[in-house]
């Protein structure tokens, strides 16, 4: 189902305007994206190697690291992950990002500045209410409203992402929010930073899976009355900075004991 890229040859000039890849700053945003790899995969959110997460270059607006084409989230390692620009040359490591990868994450990182992350799935209880009649999340349980007014939906599929008029029409369809459902496909997920970025990717499927068991009940399930899900959303926000850090704090120590080749 993935399609590999055929990407362009690297014409970014040399010199001095070749970009300084080797600073601490970058090569921990690569060992904080290549954590989420493997602890998505642990959770199973991937599938096979169609899915893909990106981030902006700490320093560089126009460069983003994203996953190579051909591998599992599982083999993630820090080393592994690609810097491209938005032209589709691959500025730093071996390989081309996964065709989609490509003409959604770069699309959506120069048509949207304040997403500095960019996680897509496919995970299964947030892509299963992709697929239903109405508004994925009925905001009836507390943890789904950490994304109360944070949600948009594209409605519109339009089959694989193989250009980028397809990946400005899905940028366009997140608008002001922080994730879309991407209707018939799976989820999107945009954060101010990588730590943010998982922090919503991991509450999100929660939030779906409990309201999946909810209404697998066959009994009505009832939304929280919006005044409150709006001052509990306002709650949760308030420390979500601070909480998704200390989030992907603890999945490294995680992968620390477990798969601390990740650091690689």
């Amino acid at each position: 189902m993935a399609h590999s890229l055929i990407a362009s040859p690297n014409t970014r000039p040399g010199g001095p305007n070749q970009p300084n890849l080797e600073t601490d700053e970058i090569w921990q945003a690569r060992v904080d994206l290549a954590a989420c790899f493997r602890m998505a995969a642990t959770y199973g959110m991937e599938e096979g190697i169609c899915n893909h997460f990106s981030a902006i270059v700490p320093g560089y607006d126009d460069l983003f690291i994203v996953n190579p084409y051909g591998f599992a989230f599982s083999e993630m390692t820090a080393s592994m992950l690609l810097v491209c620009d938005f032209h589709g040359n691959v500025i730093s490591g071996s390989g081309t990002p996964e065709a989609t990868a490509f003409y959604i994450h770069a699309r959506i990182h120069k048509n949207i500045p304040r997403a500095k992350a960019a996680f897509h799935t496919h995970m299964p209880y947030a892509t299963a209410l992709s697929m239903t009649e109405g508004d994925p999340l009925i905001f009836a349980g507390q943890t789904a409203l950490k994304f109360y007014g944070r949600t948009a939906v594209d409605r519109n599929y339009n089959g694989l992402a193989l250009d980028e008029g397809e990946g400005d029409r899905i940028a366009s369809a997140i608008g002001n929010a922080d994730i879309v459902f991407m209707k018939h496909h799976g989820v999107m997920v945009c954060g101010p930073t990588i730590a943010e970025a998982w922090d919503d990717l991991y509450y999100l499927e929660r939030a779906c899976e409990v309201q999946t068991l909810a209404l697998s009940t066959g009994r009505a399930v009832n939304p929280v009355a919006p005044e409150i899900a709006q001052a509990t959303y306002r709650q949760m926000r308030a420390g979500d900075p601070e909480s998704a850090r200390l989030h992907l704090e603890a999945i490294k120590r995680t992968l620390d004991r477990k798969q601390p080749d990740f650091r690689l």
